[in-house]
């Protein structure tokens, strides 16, 4: 990502003067001779177009420099802790036609790292002192940025950390699954200011699209009004393909059939007013995991979401990997033990909420907590642990195929669960794949995820948040 920097100290009348004594060189004077310095016509036409490129584009930096120098005076913060070593984010660029490019970086910077003063944003970035300043003072008077308390250094003025101002924008996040439908309202810094849930027995079109208005309406009167138009817009975590599965949700074919021709984005984005992007459930999830949870303690892991059907993510250097077709990590499909001990199922047989809520109802019993955002399962006894103990096998048995193709060091067991369930599959699947043939496969560890339920929401709503103010999702988070 290395970008392209005026000379740090450089004025714009000096570096003029060098340029012309270097167009008046022989060698420059050779080039525009018609036949280019006896190299023939073609070549005196190619090396004239290429110095004219660069010496338009030398003068641009020069103009766009000492204009810089003129809106913003040199800060001594650079002699501020000048031994500090950091990791940088060598993606900078002085040039007018790329400002928007810089910001978006600096607000990155800031939201993996936390509050910065000018002078570590500009050892990050590779951006001079005063391109900093300008861009600080742009996104502080657009409230976007908030100062922090100064801090004293060994020399020169106090340094002033800048963070993001939690209200300097909103976004709404949508998950469609099978059972219930959450709706998040996340603020610039990702935090989950409120959220609704429906649950039903299967997702209809028409009722999904009456519950993101509805919601988004009543989740607006949350934002300040003067923050009102700062909505980055609406991010949908939805099973791709839901019309697949009618038959395990308990829907006629005719009611999941319309989604085949249902486009969620641009319906609930024209019913809302705002821009809507789609994302799969569990890449969603993963997403969030990544952003908020941790992904801040890990640069590689696999990501294991345990919802209606099981689905999974992929987090390889810092950066979320959904594939040419947004499924990767879709460890649904593989195969495992089937549980009645004869051949191979599934994985998604073996390893969902479904399989529960089926336990449930051949003991006559009422599965609705399952779906009604309970964060206590306690009530539902043994049916609990035994389900535990079946998934944990199959998810260990999936682990083993999962780590021999891509040599992750983690697994994230996440899902739409209480903590204490979360924390008891993982345990659980960590002892079921010490019972398995590792042999040279590098040893996993299990960790619960920290998200749970809300994560495909939550990850719905980084989506247009990253989208409008942020480099990438790769470059946003740890």
């Amino acid at each position: 990502m290395a970008g392209v920097a005026a000379p740090a100290r450089a004025s714009a009348v000096p570096a003029r003067s060098i340029l012309v004594r270097v167009i008046k060189s022989s060698r420059v004077l050779n080039l525009l001779r018609p036949d280019g310095g006896g190299r023939g016509s073609e070549y005196a036409a190619s090396g004239r177009s290429q110095l004219i490129n660069q010496i338009d584009l030398y003068i641009s930096l020069i103009d766009t420099h000492a204009t810089e120098r003129q809106e913003a005076n040199v800060s001594d913060e650079l002699n501020d802790d000048a031994e500090k070593k950091v990791p940088n984010l060598q993606g900078g660029s002085n040039q007018a036609r790329v400002r928007d490019h810089n910001e978006r970086l600096v607000l990155t910077l800031i939201r993996r790292h936390g509050a910065l003063s000018r002078a570590e944003i500009a050892r990050q970035t590779g951006l001079s002192a005063q391109t900093v300043t300008v861009i600080i003072r742009a996104l502080e008077a657009d409230g976007f940025l908030l100062r922090g308390t100064p801090v004293k250094g060994r020399v020169g003025q106090p340094s002033i950390p800048m963070r993001l101002d939690p209200d300097a924008a909103h976004s709404f996040g949508l998950k469609v699954g099978r059972r219930s439908a959450e709706l998040v309202l996340m603020n610039f810094c990702g935090d989950v200011i409120d959220h609704l849930r429906q649950p039903y027995k299967f997702p209809r079109t028409g009722d999904i699209l009456d519950f993101a208005q509805t919601g988004i309406r009543k989740l607006t009167g949350r934002i300040p009004k003067a923050r009102r138009d700062r909505i980055a817009g609406v991010g949908i975590a939805i099973p791709y393909e839901l019309w697949n599965w009618g038959l395990q949700v308990g829907a006629d074919a005719t009611e999941m059939d319309a989604w085949r021709r249902f486009d969620i984005a641009a319906e609930i984005g024209a019913a809302a007013g705002l821009p809507a992007q789609v994302q799969n459930d569990a890449t969603s999830a993963c997403v969030a995991e990544h952003a908020l949870g941790r992904g801040s303690e890990v640069d590689n892991f696999f990501y294991v979401f345990v919802g209606f059907f099981v689905g999974g993510g992929v987090v390889l250097n810092n950066s979320v990997l959904d594939g040419p077709g947004g499924n990767a990590g879709a460890l649904g499909a593989l195969p495992v033990p089937a549980r009645s001990g004869a051949g191979a199922e599934p994985l998604i047989d073996a390893a969902s909420i479904l399989g529960l809520e089926q336990r449930l109802r051949a003991e006559g019993r009422d599965p609705s907590v399952l779906w009604d955002g309970s964060d206590n399962w306690s009530d539902l006894g043994s049916v609990v642990d035994d389900w535990i103990a079946e998934v944990a096998e199959s998810l260990a048995t999936a682990a083993v195929a999962i780590c021999a193709v891509v040599d992750f060091g983690t697994i994230v067991i996440d899902g739409g669960f209480p903590d204490d369930i979360r924390e008891k599959l993982a345990v659980a699947t960590s002892a079921a794949s010490e019972r398995r043939d590792r042999q040279g496969l590098s040893p996993v560890r299990f960790v619960t995820g920290s998200i749970g339920p809300s994560a495909p929401a939550m990850g719905g709503a980084i989506l247009p948040i990253v989208a409008r103010h942020f480099i990438s999702q790769t470059a946003i988070y740890h």
